[in-house]
């Protein structure tokens, strides 16, 4: 929970990050090949903005919240099922092991 809350945090201060491109773009642009870069076969928040919010600032900062809940939701779903098939298995394995046994 911690972890989410310093994400959610972090999250309101992202119109104050750098605007100038991150390593891998540094490098693409560097080297000449960034304009042979494809389009990403979805968008779920293109360019870190909602068009419906005018301030930019905000945009940002929502694209960061909705981003940190889908990573949170993904990441407690995944957690919530394989706790149960880590408890199914352990069960499974406990009847085996408490069947009958036969002495020759």
């Amino acid at each position: 929970m911690v972890g989410l809350a310093v994400a959610l945090l972090v999250a309101l201060f992202a119109p104050f990050a750098s605007t100038k491109p991150d390593g891998l773009e540094r490098v693409a642009e560097d080297k000449g090949f960034s304009e042979k870069a494809g389009e990403p076969p979805y968008k779920l928040i293109a360019d870190y903005a909602f068009p419906w919010v005018d301030n930019e600032d905000a945009a940002t900062i929502l694209s960061g919240i909705v981003g940190v809940g889908i990573v949170a939701g993904v990441t407690f779903t995944l957690a919530l099922g394989l706790q149960r098939l880590g408890s199914r298995s352990l069960a499974a394995e406990k009847r085996r092991d408490a069947g009958p046994r036969s002495s020759p």
